[in-house]
């Protein structure tokens, strides 16, 4: 089955635009307005979507506020059964999903494939974790505080917080979808996603596999369009009561605006890579490349920086450069390793830090090629902080490697930076590694690996510029719900097993 066909038909409006999901419907903009997604890698319009107007992001917060209601007083087992049924849904279609993560996004084949079916595992173990974590209370004794006696018992709960804005963004469209919307449905809030315009098509086949699942009108909507007419509207919408965003630099704007309200946010980063003289360098190699270029660098959680020391540093490069040039580039249905990136203007920033690098004196170990949006894997080598590349975040594959001589100077340089989301060391000391560790001001530090998000469950946080809260299944559900307490006055002290003097006064 292709995208939009078969059980997607419906999504579709004739062979044209794709619709957007309101109030348990796939329903056409009244403006008749769409947005072009374009092909990274045909550069031509692949897909449109719907451009929703303010109007209609009223009508869905609207529908979104009233299913959230119901929806609180649908039995926790419940939730939970429908998130499993979403979850068998979205993986039984991986295909269709997939060809549209290939052809809006350019993601390598056999990753968009990997990619839904992670996220149906994540669905899956967020229903799982949320039975647990939302079918316990607490309850406390006031006589534990000194000066009390037990009168009063405490009982706490978990309550949702209502509607929940959920914006990921398009290097993970589907995945960075359901890490929102499973950990909102399952603590009873209700959801309004805004998915990235590249990656939008992905999520609206997504978003039907939940449709398909049998969750209430009006409690899963989708909006699209563009975010110059409807972003700061969503983000500032009063009916909004959490926001959790993925993405760059616009998260810090709707941090500024957005009411009193939680914010989960992950804002990119500038992962460091820090090799001691002890480090297995064909370990660090073989993570560099991982961490470096698989999906060409675009990703929050690339190594965006080696900090290398100088005794090791022409060993490290020499066979980092050995393995790039084995990477196989192209287009992402060939399951190339280097594919192109998702926009031009995303290619004429990477270009721009190329060449201030090349005007300062760093030295190429490739020499520095691009066709269209597609740039070739270049690593940079003497790479001195007066260069952007030193500080900016290309998200595309390029590498600058910094040579340090001691540690404390890559620590120093890691922690200067304005972003703190992981960052990576290698040493066989793991004492060293500890107290690195430590020093490095990054919500992650992985030892002996390059940066990942996942497992999915592990908690994943940025600090500084990277972001506001946490991020992982549990830390996610905490996030979207509020506790409540009630407390019950007694008219005397009560304490269990307290022997005949209190009975008596029953």
């Amino acid at each position: 089955m292709a995208a939009g066909t078969g059980v997607f038909a419906e999504i579709l409006d004739g062979d044209e635009v794709y619709k957007y999901y309101h109030d348990g419907e796939w329903k056409k903009a009244a403006s008749g307005k769409s947005v072009a997604i374009i092909n990274p890698t045909t550069r031509k319009t692949q897909y449109r979507v719907q451009a929703c107007s303010q109007e209609e992001v009223n009508k869905v917060m609207e529908s979104a506020k009233s299913a959230q209601k119901a929806w609180a007083k649908t039995p926790l087992w419940k939730r939970a059964e429908l998130l499993h049924k979403a979850a068998a849904i979205l993986k039984e279609h991986k295909f269709p999903i997939a060809e549209c993560l290939v052809k809006e996004i350019a993601k390598p084949a056999k990753d968009a494939v990997t990619e839904v079916v992670r996220s149906g595992d994540l669905v899956s173990y967020t229903a799982e974790e949320g039975v647990r974590i939302l079918g316990e209370g607490k309850f406390l004794m006031s006589d534990s505080f000194p000066g009390n006696e037990r009168t009063k018992y405490c009982l706490t709960s978990k309550i949702p917080l209502g509607v929940v804005l959920a914006i990921p963004p398009f290097n993970y469209p589907v995945n960075l979808a359901v890490s929102k919307i499973g950990p909102a449905l399952i603590a009873g809030n209700s959801l309004v996603l805004k998915p990235p315009t590249q990656g939008a098509v992905s999520c609206l086949h997504m978003v039907h596999c939940f449709h398909l699942a049998g969750f209430p009108k009006g409690l899963i909507n989708c909006v699209t369009g563009k975010g110059s007419e409807i972003g700061d509207f969503l983000t500032m919408h009063p009916g909004v009561n959490c926001i959790s965003f993925t993405g760059g630099d616009t998260g810090i704007a709707i941090s500024k605006k957005a009411g009193m309200i939680p914010l989960q946010m992950e804002l990119g980063g500038k992962d460091a890579c820090i090799v001691l003289e002890d480090a297995d360098l064909d370990l660090v190699a073989a993570n560099i490349i991982k961490g470096g270029f698989s999906y060409s660098g675009q990703r929050c959680t690339a190594i965006k920086v080696v900090l290398a020391m100088e005794s090791v540093a022409d060993s490290l490069v020499e066979k980092v450069k050995a393995r790039v040039a084995k990477l196989r580039i192209g287009p992402p249905e060939d399951d190339c390793d280097i594919t192109p990136v998702v926009t031009e203007s995303s290619a004429n920033f990477i270009e721009g830090l190329v060449m201030d690098a090349k005007e300062k004196g760093a030295t190429f170990c490739q020499e520095y090629k691009r066709e269209g949006n597609l740039i070739w894997p270049l690593l940079l080598d003497n790479v001195r902080p007066d260069m952007r590349i030193a500080w900016e975040e290309p998200f595309g594959p390029v590498l600058p490697v910094i040579r340090i001589n001691s540690v404390e100077e890559g620590i120093h340089h890691c922690n200067a930076s304005n972003f703190g989301l992981q960052g990576c060391v290698f040493t066989k000391d793991i004492n060293k590694a500890m107290l690195i560790s430590d020093a490095m001001e990054t919500g992650t530090v992985q030892i002996n690996s390059a940066p990942a998000r996942g497992p999915d469950h592990f908690p994943f946080q940025g600090l500084k510029d990277s972001g506001i809260g946490s991020q992982g299944i549990t830390n996610s559900i905490n996030m979207m719900i509020k506790v409540k307490t009630t407390v019950i006055n007694l008219p005397s002290p009560s304490y269990t097993m307290g022997g005949s003097s209190h009975t008596s006064k029953l």
